[in-house]
């Protein structure tokens, strides 16, 4: 684990009001139970982000979303002020910027990305799933930016 990752996590984890307060009325050592749960919550998401096909962020206007499969992330605040994000994009996990995307109702009615790696043959409609690359390609055709995008270099 690299150090900075973790040192991250710690202080992220530290400086949330509900570890804050037990320190305060000095019950240390249920802080730092909270504390250390925080971080190995939060390091299992960023192993998640690592190892699932389909996992990636997305940042909008209503805040930032980690997609885990079954499980989803989520802070109101913009990727720049959620860490945990932060760090999962930089780790290699595929980030989507919509804050740029103005038509809302076109994305709002693109499919969604596969939990796993089994995707709907008809991708259109409601409940359907589609691959992330394929995700990608549909969102980015609305405006969106892909800063580390997954898709392999295309030669045109």
């Amino acid at each position: 684990m690299q150090t900075g990752v973790l040192r991250v996590l710690r202080a992220t984890a530290a400086s949330w009001w509900r570890h804050k307060k037990p320190r305060r009325t000095g019950q240390t050592r249920q802080a730092q139970r909270r504390e250390r749960e925080t971080v190995l919550r939060d390091f299992g998401y960023l192993k998640q982000a690592a190892l699932l096909a389909n996992a990636h962020v997305i940042c909008g206007e209503g805040g930032t979303f980690i997609h885990l499969g079954l499980t989803t992330v989520s802070s109101f605040a913009p990727i720049e002020r959620f860490p945990l994000a932060t760090l999962a994009v930089a780790r290699g996990t595929p980030f989507i910027d919509i804050r740029p995307v103005t038509d809302v109702i076109a994305f709002a009615n693109l499919p969604r990305v596969a939990r796993d790696r089994s995707v709907d043959p008809d991708s259109s409609g409601p409940g359907k799933s589609v691959s992330l690359t394929t995700y990608i390609d549909m969102v980015e055709a609305l405006g969106a930016r892909i800063p580390n995008d997954p898709r392999p270099c295309r030669s045109t």
